[in-house]
């Protein structure tokens, strides 16, 4: 109780002081000194606002080439699979409406998709969009898959373990693309091999360096085998045919992370 009637004692005389070093003051200084407290708070404010207002729209189409993230970006812009097989060596990009939304009445917000080249040569360019994005779609082929599973938890190692991705929580679709093949495997299977894939990898990169070499950032839980789940952001799996059109999990992902 002593402490208690010590601290409001002291208390009062702070109080006491603060009230006669503010009438010392002149009112013009003070009433100055108010204003400018004020107009920083609003400016503060709005400034929060608009950054809330600008949250990025963008959305990376990733993936080894061939894995048919060409075709998903044009039925997802148009509906259309642009004739069949396309191989992109630049990236692909627009500003739109998702094709699916068109007839849709009301306030839709725009998507910004980008279709990055998957050749290994040209893989640097996705760190140029990756600072925007606001969600990823890992593209996989599900009807090559066991030749290609390597190449393609590597790739997405990359992704998990950049900066970027890591620090603002971005969040990944692991897309399964020609699932309609009836020699396609299942997103279950895809999804367990890459696991067991990137945990090899993790053993070994972490092998060499307490800190991996080549990526900004480790994944995982130490001591237990790797899952998508262990990883800080959110990492889902979906199946998908571009060709056949057949493109809803991707869009409700889309459509998850980048709100009206």
């Amino acid at each position: 109780m002593e402490n208690l009637e010590d601290l409001k004692i002291m208390a009062e005389q702070w109080s006491n002081r603060g009230i006669e070093y503010l009438q010392k003051i002149p009112q013009d200084q003070l009433y100055a000194a108010v204003g400018v407290l004020l107009f920083t708070t609003v400016l503060l404010f709005l400034s929060i606002r608009l950054v809330r207002r600008t949250k990025s729209n963008t959305v990376l189409l990733s993936g080894l080439s061939g894995s048919g993230k060409t075709v998903l970006f044009y039925q997802l812009r148009d509906g259309s699979s642009h004739q069949g097989t396309v191989t992109s060596m630049e990236p692909n990009e627009g500003t739109f409406d998702l094709h699916s939304e068109n007839a849709k009445k009301g306030k839709v917000k725009l998507v910004h998709l980008v279709d990055v080249p998957g050749h290994s040569r040209l893989r640097p360019k996705l760190e140029e969009f990756l600072p925007q994005a606001a969600a990823i779609v890992f593209v996989v082929d599900a009807l090559e898959f066991l030749p290609n599973c390597r190449a393609a938890s590597e790739y997405l190692y990359d992704i998990l373990t950049n900066a970027n991705v890591v620090k603002k929580k971005v969040p990944v679709l692991l897309c399964c693309n020609k699932t309609d093949k009836l020699t396609a495997h299942t997103k279950e299977f895809i999804r367990k091999q890459m696991e067991k894939e990137i945990e090899k990898l993790r053993a070994s990169r972490s092998a060499v360096s307490t800190a991996d070499i080549a990526n900004d950032f480790t994944i995982g839980i130490e001591g237990e085998v790797f899952s998508f789940s262990h990883c800080c952001n959110k990492v889902t799996v979906a199946e998908a045919s571009g060709l056949d059109g057949e493109t809803v999990q991707i869009q409700d992902f889309i459509r998850e992370h980048i709100k009206p």
